[in-house]
């Protein structure tokens, strides 16, 4: 039996986890992200010489899952938006150098696009994305079978797309699509209608649950932009599926009856009935399974 080590690395929290070669969760222990790299690097090494005894075998590989910009073939982090101290950081050689086992990291969007790909609702896709949709809105890309990264590593970036005038500030413009679709973004969007600052959640469960206006007013406009950056990527890349994580997958219902429609009068009549849009099947493990598989994909 093979074993593997996963870092799922985000910039509230790192889940450092035990697989077999079935990406079956064995064993998991999570923390606190810190302000400095170094603290944190503390705690991943105690982690991964705590789950080390937790199998018979050798460790085959680790792999991890960590938000952009970074530099996939050499590990490095290029000046990641939630990790700062983490910029020009050499994580690859850095847990290689201590354990003597290869390690591969990769953009959290492309780790989850794999891990649904291979385990999830990606399942016998050819041209295939995933949609993070939580705390920001990336791309990981599937096309003929093989993970699309672009010429620079940073395919994908769909969130940063303008497709409004206005909208909320995010990922450095007024109107991108994280204006509208991602947790910041839907908060924004929110204040701006009624002054008061909820968090994407609270502002989905009055939408859901109590029925608020306003709070379904937000939930809408972010639906419609949904549909309208889904119809942008069918047109553009001819999907037959796309997977949508975090909001999505907890709130599908309500963001179908708003974006569905949008999809259907904006794509081209001969790519209807094309794409699945479907959520995470994955779901709460899916960062986990994302950073397994990162492992196992890169001793391929």
């Amino acid at each position: 039996m093979d074993y593997y080590i996963g870092l799922d690395i985000g910039g509230t929290k790192i889940s450092v986890v035990l697989s077999n070669e079935k990406c079956e969760i064995l064993h998991k222990i999570k923390f606190y992200t810190k302000s400095e790299f170094e603290d944190n690097f503390q705690l991943i090494i105690d982690a991964i010489n705590e789950l080390k005894t937790k199998c018979s075998e050798e460790i085959v590989s680790i792999g991890i899952s960590a938000g952009g910009p970074l530099d996939s073939e050499r590990g490095i982090f290029i000046s990641p938006t939630h990790l700062p101290s983490w910029h020009g950081v050499n994580i690859k050689k850095r847990v290689e150098d201590v354990f003597n086992i290869p390690t591969f990291l990769e953009n959290d969007a492309n780790a989850c696009a794999l891990a649904e790909y291979y385990y999830g609702n990606g399942k016998n896709s050819k041209n295939f994305a995933f949609l993070t949709f939580g705390t920001g809105l990336g791309a990981g890309l599937i096309l003929n079978g093989e993970l699309y990264k672009g010429s620079n590593d940073q395919a994908g970036e769909i969130g940063h797309v303008r497709i409004a005038e206005d909208g909320p500030f995010c990922y450095g413009k007024f109107g991108s699509v994280e204006s509208y679709c991602c947790g910041a973004g839907i908060s924004l969007l929110h204040e701006k209608l009624t002054n008061q600052k909820l968090s994407a959640k609270e502002i989905f469960d009055k939408a859901e649950k109590e029925h608020d206006f306003l709070a379904l007013e937000t939930v809408k406009e972010s639906s419609k932009k949904l549909g309208l950056t889904l119809s942008i990527l069918i047109d553009l890349l001819a999907l037959d599926c796309i997977v949508i994580g975090s909001i999505y997958s907890r709130s599908q219902e309500i963001i179908d009856r708003f974006m569905l429609d949008v999809i259907d009068n904006e794509i081209l009549d001969i790519n209807k009935g094309l794409c699945d849009i479907k959520p995470s099947l994955l779901m709460e493990n899916l960062g986990d399974i994302a950073a397994i598989t990162v492992a196992q994909r890169g001793l391929r």
